[in-house]
């Protein structure tokens, strides 16, 4: 399923339709977030930046992404 797909999906009236497509769009979320932390860490960004921008505190983002 294509992002495209997942969109429309989730606004669909097939519940299993939409759940499939909800798990597809958290994949591609969580790829999305850590590329552009791991861009952002490269860039010199704090992990309290970091974080802020995620709308998370510090420590949450460098629990969840620290390894990068």
């Amino acid at each position: 399923m294509d992002i495209a797909g997942a969109l429309t999906a989730v606004g669909g009236t097939d519940p299993a339709e939409g759940l499939r497509a909800v798990k597809v769009l958290r994949r591609i979320a969580e790829r999305l977030e850590s590329d552009n932390v791991a861009r952002a860490r490269r860039s010199g960004w704090t992990w309290e930046e970091i974080g802020d921008a995620l709308g998370v505190t510090r420590q949450a983002a460098h629990k969840k992404h620290g390894r990068l």
